[in-house]
């Protein structure tokens, strides 16, 4: 049976990066089956590692210093390729930048996504490519307009301090430092669907998760409502209902607004850009997954957007991942055949996570027995 195995997995979180998570597979896949070409193809779906993912693809990295969530400074990055450059809002946004891991519901501010992208401005981009995931901030992607110089005001017409809480006192906007940047047209990579407003919008869902509760929720609603009430007033437009403005806090509200965004389902435009199909021709098997494969995983997280991209060529897909609660109908209903779990392997769930690593490759080693069995002559690559 000719052909490479692709092996194009995301993250598993807490544990491996997806650089590493394909390390680890190639290396258990080539100890077992030293005659099988392996290519790996890291992936993302917008989230934590789409930075990560695009330098492994070829893009450049490119660091730079931008405010972290609660104001202080840290060394984030972006990538560029030619006329298209990538930021990643959990590079500056990101719960994991919050000092000391404590939670700021009402003073976390996307600054720093703005931060990242002026400096990808500087590159003369065709395209941003935004990926919203793992917000640390609720503030409507208010922080990363303050950033790119649009100036938030109160009654007296103070500037606003940070954050989402502060938005309830928001009565108008100063836009004489802001342009839409001529020419750069901005992509947002993301697998959420919420409106910014709302049981399911951005404060009801997320806003917990991000440490907001009970007594804070409605501040952050009625700063959001206050937002989108000035904002789409002083720009024309009405986006606070399209599907994904509730992204990372309300910043896919902001970049729909204010930057024009086109917003696609994370995993598909991060194949397209990443060149999946380039590296799916010829292959035999595909090998995707990440941390957990659940019910979130048939909501467009990258395992299922790799299966999905991978049956239309009519290649097979298994998965590797650490833990699975998806059943085999499942999985084959997602276009997977099969999923290797390191709880196969190890019962102790902190085990698996302190050595995901060594685990990961003993169970790639598993998975080439079963399916590469039939493997043709053909160096290693």
């Amino acid at each position: 049976m000719p052909g490479h195995v692709l092996v194009a997995p995301d993250k598993f979180k807490g544990s491996l990066g997806a650089v590493e998570v394909a390390a680890r597979v190639a290396a258990g896949l080539r100890a077992a089956r030293p005659e099988v070409e392996v290519v790996t193809m890291p992936v993302a779906d917008g989230g934590d590692g789409t930075v990560e993912a695009a330098v492994a693809c070829g893009f450049r990295r490119v660091e730079t210093v931008a405010s972290g969530p609660t104001g202080e400074p840290v060394t984030a990055a972006y990538g560029v390729k030619d006329d298209v450059a990538v930021v990643e809002l959990a590079e500056a946004s990101g719960l994991h930048r919050l000092t000391g891991g404590r939670l700021a519901p009402l003073t976390a501010t996307s600054y720093g996504t703005g931060d990242l992208v002026a400096a990808a401005l500087r590159h003369d981009p065709r395209q941003i490519v935004l990926g919203l995931g793992g917000s640390a901030c609720t503030d409507g992607g208010s922080g990363m307009m303050r950033a790119l110089g649009v100036r938030l005001l109160d009654a007296r017409g103070r500037e606003l301090p940070p954050g989402g809480g502060a938005l309830a006192d928001l009565r108008a906007l100063d836009l004489d430092g802001f342009a839409r940047p001529p020419g750069t047209a901005f992509v947002v990579a993301s697998d959420v669907d919420n409106p910014l407003l709302g049981p399911d919008g951005a404060a009801a869902v997320y806003g917990p998760q991000k440490g907001a509760g009970p007594g804070e929720l409605p501040r952050l609603e009625e700063g959001l409502a206050h937002w989108a009430d000035v904002a789409e007033r002083e720009l024309g437009v009405r986006v606070r209902d399209d599907p994904g403005a509730g992204a990372a806090g309300g910043v896919g509200f902001a970049a729909m607004a204010f930057l024009g965004a086109e917003i696609r389902p994370g995993i598909r435009l991060l194949l397209d850009l990443l060149g999946f199909a380039g590296r799916l021709d010829g292959a035999r098997l595909v090998i995707t997954g990440e941390g957990s494969l659940d019910r979130q995983t048939l909501r467009g997280k990258a395992p299922a957007g790799v299966a999905e991209a991978a049956g239309r060529a009519g290649v097979p897909v298994v998965a590797v991942c650490g833990r699975r609660t998806l059943t085999d109908d499942e999985l084959r209903a997602a276009g997977i055949q099969a999923a290797y779990a390191l709880t196969d392997i190890e019962a102790d769930v902190r085990r698996c996570m302190a050595e995901a690593g060594p685990l990961l490759e003993r169970l790639a080693a598993g998975l080439a027995a079963d399916r590469l069995s039939q493997a043709p002559a053909h160096a290693a690559d």
